[in-house]
């Protein structure tokens, strides 16, 4: 269902979306077009740590960071990670937003090779929220 408003030269739409799986409740997802969030209190910022690969992983061949966002809100979060100033994206997994007490966390993984991890290099984890940015690096020392 579409419903369409004007004002002025301004032209509002909303559409609703109901899913309902067998004995669940109702849901409200939204399209490809603009989410519209309606704040109930002030913003909370996430808490951002960041996690380096552990020693089981690196005796491997592949290696994982971890970036972790909790207690924030309103949802909305972004995470990107770059690499030398350029966004990564190939080996990035990013979970959906989890909501418990009207606090929002998520959590993304940046997978690489063990041989890309070793070469000292500064990941990382940007955090767009509430229209600010906030980083968490890591550096990689070789000489470690």
């Amino acid at each position: 269902q579409v419903k369409g408003h004007s004002i002025g030269n301004h032209h509002l739409y909303l559409a609703k979306y109901f899913i309902i799986k067998q004995n669940e409740a109702l849901w409200y997802t939204f399209g490809g077009g603009t989410e519209l969030v309606i704040r109930t209190g002030p913003a909370v910022k996430p808490s951002v740590s960041l996690l380096p690969p552990s020693s089981l992983q690196i005796s491997g061949d592949s290696a994982a960071l971890l970036c972790l966002l909790s207690s924030y809100s309103p949802q909305g979060a972004q995470v990107s990670w770059t690499l030398y100033g350029s966004e990564v994206t190939e080996g990035v997994q990013t979970s959906a937003e989890s909501e418990r007490d009207g606090r929002y966390s998520r959590s993304s993984v940046l997978s690489l090779s063990k041989a890309r991890w070793e070469a000292g290099e500064r990941f990382v984890c940007r955090v767009t929220h509430d229209g600010a940015d906030h980083e968490t690096s890591f550096l990689k020392s070789s000489e470690c």
